[in-house]
């Protein structure tokens, strides 16, 4: 049976609230890329990418990811997913609450999906 990628987001959501950074790892292709709301800029690379997430062990904590709105498409080889991260952690001692929209590029690798970029982009509170 293969794996919506709906359900390996939800995988992805679990190792990343873990901080599963070998399991995280995993899912990654070699050319990955990816931006999110703290490094405010582009990480590319698996190498990359996971020395930036083994960095923010030591400063995130208590991390809880939720996707809401989730829409998944494929076309061959490439297959794509939307959603709203809704995410609550510690960083630094200091709580963040963040609302993201996020996309999910995924590439096929063998018999395998693997993730080719995370763009995720919080938006501010509203007043």
């Amino acid at each position: 049976m293969d794996v919506s990628l709906e359900e390996r987001v939800e995988r992805v959501l679990e190792l990343l609230d873990a901080m599963d950074i070998d399991g995280l790892g995993a899912t990654l292709a070699e050319d990955a890329q990816s931006v999110d709301e703290i490094t405010r800029g582009w990480t590319r690379g698996r190498a990359a990418i996971e020395a930036y997430f083994a960095d923010l062990k030591d400063s995130v904590s208590d991390v809880h990811s939720r996707m809401s709105d989730p829409r998944e498409a494929v076309w061959g080889d490439v297959g794509l997913i939307t959603f709203v991260l809704e995410q609550t952690y510690t960083l630094d001692d200091e709580r963040q609450e963040i609302s993201a929209p996020t996309s999910i590029l995924f590439r096929r690798e063998a018999d395998d999906w693997k993730i080719a970029l995370i763009h995720t982009v919080p938006l501010p509170k509203s007043e």
